[in-house]
């Protein structure tokens, strides 16, 4: 359950500490694998890391990004909808469906954001104080070259041990992504005093500019 209240003391120290580690990780933080040589336009990457508002709002902000949309995916159609998916019985991912132009950002480069700035790869059915399998990490591939990319580059960062603990994102192939309810989108724009926003997020994208600043718009 997102928090909607005001902010008690307990929840920035849980914050301190979820942001730590990608925080840490960063500094030797390995490049992905080159993506294999693309042909024509738009591509899409689907990708659950938590709550999707900020996971959405990070990759918002990227040189080369088209189009980001906050939904579900890894369940049926007739559950995609907050209510349903909130139980955590649906099988959906509170997920993000980006289009791109490989041509000005890979999707190695992707990866990178989603692992170092966007979520903690390494919490198991959970992100921060969200917790159910609707909040788990995953990559949601299109095809056998983003499989084969994400593969790699999640050894590689257990490689590095860049994380205090095994990365745990769920890799499986892309089914259907549906878009969540409209109220959703764009939700950090609109609402960037809200308190689950202000403690989550906006310190995740505070970090992709510190940290990325060559791949931003």
């Amino acid at each position: 359950m997102k928090i909607v209240a005001g902010i008690k003391p307990a929840a920035w120290l849980a914050a301190a500490l979820f942001l730590l580690g990608p925080v840490l990780a960063r500094a030797d933080f390995p490049g992905p694998p080159v993506d294999p040589a693309i042909q024509g336009g738009p591509r899409t990457a689907v990708f659950a890391g938590g709550c999707f508002w900020g996971v959405e709002a990070v990759f918002e902000r990227l040189q080369g990004v088209q189009e980001v949309v906050s939904g579900y995916s890894g369940g049926e159609q007739k559950t995609a909808s907050y209510p349903l998916v909130g139980t955590g019985r649906t099988g959906h991912a509170e997920s993000v469906r980006i289009t791109y132009d490989p041509a000005r950002v890979s999707y190695g480069t992707l990866l990178k954001v989603l692992f170092s700035v966007a979520h903690d790869p390494t919490q198991l059915n959970y992100q921060g104080p969200d917790h159910g399998t609707q909040y788990r990490s995953a990559i949601f591939y299109a095809d056998e070259g983003q499989r084969r990319v994400a593969e790699e580059y999640i050894r590689a960062l257990d490689k590095a041990r860049v994380f205090p603990r095994k990365i745990v994102t769920q890799l499986a192939p892309l089914e259907a992504f549906y878009p969540a309810e409209e109220y959703h989108q764009d939700y950090l724009k609109g609402n960037p005093t809200q308190p689950y926003i202000v403690m989550w997020d906006l310190p995740k994208l505070a970090h992709l500019e510190r940290e990325y600043p060559q791949l931003l718009r």
